[in-house]
């Protein structure tokens, strides 16, 4: 029979076909290296409660661990947690390199005095005008929208508020939220495992938050290629990095058609690595 794994609590997958199976994954999975993760179909075995086979997946990720997304919906605050383009660019860059369309969900807009809003602005519509979809966390017929005949992440930095949406599209979900740490300036980690649900007709991930993330597992050339604007310059060089060339293209146009901070932090992907 085949399911779909839509929650994990330590050794048990929760399978749901017609209705929920608790089963337990063959110890194959261990001797290949291969962890089920949320978002897997899988044949399983009903009777027995056990797990055969994982199908192909069109994509996955590990933080968070699921598979077979559609969309990230990239949760992002305006203010307390600041606005953060390193987490930003860094998730739009594994959203791209996995197949997955991303769109930024700016959370906290209440909480910007007007002056801050009119500093931002210029940043959020350059996001807009190299092709990302940008929302509001208040246009709920938009997000709503978003779900049908889809699979979603919600993603983000921890305290964006990837929980009180959730809870605000729909009030039976009833995901765990907490409040920020005024210590810290950040969120507590507050969902405590992976949860696939239906909504909208599409489906939905509420994930655990996170605040950092490893780009080692990609090259250079991949981690360039998934800054999208940068791919309407022709270089004179081959294979311009986009650094130390002298008559790079994407270097001039930097502080011009190209955000600065997006090439800051493009630039610290790469060196870091």
């Amino acid at each position: 029979m085949k399911g779909q794994i839509i929650k994990i609590i330590s050794n048990d997958y929760f399978v749901k076909k017609d209705k929920e199976y608790i089963c337990k994954a063959r110890g194959k999975f261990r001797k290949e290296n291969i962890t089920p993760k949320v978002g897997d179909y899988v044949f399983f075995d009903e009777k027995e409660k056990v797990i055969n086979s994982i199908e192909k997946r069109k994509n996955e990720l590990d933080r968070p661990p699921v598979a077979n997304i559609d969309i990230a919906l990239i949760i992002t605050s305006l203010k307390n947690p600041a606005f953060n383009t390193n987490l930003l660019d860094k998730l739009l860059v594994i959203s791209n390199l996995n197949n997955i369309k991303p769109i930024i969900c700016l959370t906290k807009k209440d909480l910007l005095t007007k002056k801050e809003l009119k500093e931002l602005k210029p940043t959020l519509n350059y996001y807009k005008k190299i092709g990302y979809k940008v929302i509001y966390n208040t246009e709920l017929f938009k997000i709503k929208r978003i779900f049908k005949n889809k699979t979603v992440v919600l993603t983000g930095q921890t305290g964006a508020g990837k929980s009180t949406l959730i809870n605000k599209l729909d009030k039976n979900l009833n995901f765990e939220t907490n409040e920020i740490s005024k210590a810290l300036g950040r969120g507590k980690h507050t969902t405590r495992y992976i949860t696939l649900v239906e909504l909208f007709k599409g489906k939905v991930l509420d994930t655990p938050g996170f605040s950092a993330l490893d780009l080692t597992n990609y090259t250079n050339e991949e981690i360039k290629k998934s800054f999208i604007e940068f791919n309407k310059y022709n270089c004179p060089y081959k294979n311009c990095n986009h650094i130390n060339e002298k008559e790079c293209k994407v270097k001039k146009e930097v502080g011009h058609n190209i955000l600065k901070s997006r090439y800051e932090n493009y630039k610290k992907f790469i060196e870091k690595r």
